[in-house]
């Protein structure tokens, strides 16, 4: 169990990641490469990505085990809690101070038996590792990242909406089941019992795609608070190809709903910003969202409608993009 001890100022120093972290995702995503969990969203998405890698997996599997504690060194904060891009996030890992990745490379080495294969940070400071992990971003989370941006931002939409109607109360009790609300302490499913204390500081929580079942935090409690959680994904593989559904949405009508959905609404909002009534607006969304055109999350006792990339490329007149 995971208990994050908040005090007022802490609630209220409470803010979303205005975006995924390339980082996180990065090596998150590593651990579903390995897991045969998840098919329906991760399936697709394993299958292309082995085929474009080029030897990664083995340094990168020394220091980012199946389960467990991983370096948190590999995944930087900015001290202003935005998240990282690729390139600054790799430039920030290079500037790792080198006492702190040995210190932390002998945290993960403790009780390995291939501890013998972790880098040796005094030989090579990083450079082989940071290289690894470039490679393997650019085949595994390059190609999908307007799919994790998307999904990231309609976990967004649907917390800024909690966070409109109750303050930072609701937008805590909004997380995802495996977290729970219970003032002043944010309790998670975790594999081990974690305590952390806030002091103060508050909390940034990081929606990620390629999170998985429980939440994440940082090892070193020097470090930024940071929650990394799950974000919900729909039953259909995400990365699937365009289907037969486009050639439904021909229409006026539909393309005002498209439309109308800018940037999120419930099925009740929508009905009324199209014109059109409640039975209609939730067919129409129900066909956006197998065209893949609209993300549909749960949020109490309604759902938000958010755009996807392809969606949002339909409304601004330009081709639609590639989905693999």
């Amino acid at each position: 169990m995971l208990r994050i001890h908040m005090s007022g100022v802490d609630l209220s120093k409470v803010r979303m990641a205005t975006r995924p972290d390339a980082l996180w995702e990065t090596a998150l995503s590593f651990h579903r490469l390995r897991d045969r969990r998840g098919s329906a969203v991760f399936g697709k998405w394993r299958t292309e990505t082995r085929r474009r890698l080029n030897g990664e997996v083995r340094l990168l599997s020394a220091v980012i085990p199946p389960r467990g504690y991983f370096p948190d060194f590999l995944t930087p904060s900015q001290g202003n809690g935005e998240p990282y891009g690729i390139d600054a996030g790799m430039e920030a890992l290079r500037g790792t101070p080198p006492a702190r990745v040995l210190a932390e490379l002998a945290l993960l080495a403790a009780g390995r038996r291939d501890a013998g294969r972790l880098p040796d940070a005094r030989a090579q400071p990083l450079g082989r590792l940071v290289g690894a992990l470039r490679s393997y971003h650019r085949a595994a989370i390059e190609p999908y990242w307007p799919h994790i941006r998307a999904s990231v931002e309609a976990d967004r939409a649907v917390r800024g909406r909690a966070l409109l109607d109750g303050g930072a109360d609701e937008l805590l009790a909004s997380l995802p089941p495996m977290i729970r609300w219970r003032a002043p302490v944010l309790e998670a499913d975790y594999p081990v019992d974690r305590e952390v204390h806030l002091d103060g500081r508050g909390l940034l929580l990081q929606p990620s795609f390629f999170c998985r079942v429980t939440p994440v935090v940082y090892r070193d409690p020097r470090l930024p608070p940071v929650l990394v959680y799950p974000v919900t994904h729909a039953c259909a593989p995400v990365f699937a190809e365009p289907g037969p559904w486009l050639g439904r949405l021909l229409g006026t009508t539909r393309s005002t709903v498209l439309s109308a959905i800018g940037n999120g609404c419930t099925t009740s909002e929508l009905a009324l910003r199209a014109g059109v009534s409640l039975a209609s607006a939730s067919q129409h969304a129900c066909v956006l969202r197998e065209a893949g055109l609209i993300h549909t999350l749960r949020h109490g006792g309604s759902v938000l409608h958010t755009l996807t990339p392809l969606g949002g490329s339909l409304l601004r007149g330009g081709a639609p993009l590639a989905l693999s």
